[in-house]
């Protein structure tokens, strides 16, 4: 039974940054799924699976895995490459637009 902590990656469905800030520790599931023959449902009988626990900081996280005897692995954020300039709608109209108008 051991565990991954990382941070998460913010939603592509949103442009915020909502619950990015937190760290989550999560337990690796100890088998597959199996899938129901009948319905096609998949199930499991591993509770762990469920558990999700939110940290403030990494070392929290790091704490409490280590104080409780859990092995774990820590995974790295991963940084956007480039910063982006808020722009507003009206920025595609501009007579100083660098890029060429192509739609």
């Amino acid at each position: 039974m051991s565990a991954r902590i990382y941070q998460p990656a913010k939603s592509a469905m949103t442009s915020g940054e909502a619950n990015t800030r937190s760290w989550v520790l999560e337990f690796e599931p100890a088998a597959r799924k199996p899938i129901d023959p009948l319905m096609g449902w998949t199930g499991s009988s591993d509770m762990t699976s469920q558990v999700r626990l939110r940290f403030p900081t990494r070392e929290a996280a790091i704490e409490y895995a280590v104080r409780h005897g859990i092995p774990h692995r820590i995974e790295e954020p991963k940084k956007r490459g480039k910063t982006i300039r808020p722009q507003g709608y009206g920025g595609n109209y501009a007579h100083n637009r660098r890029l060429a108008w192509t739609h």
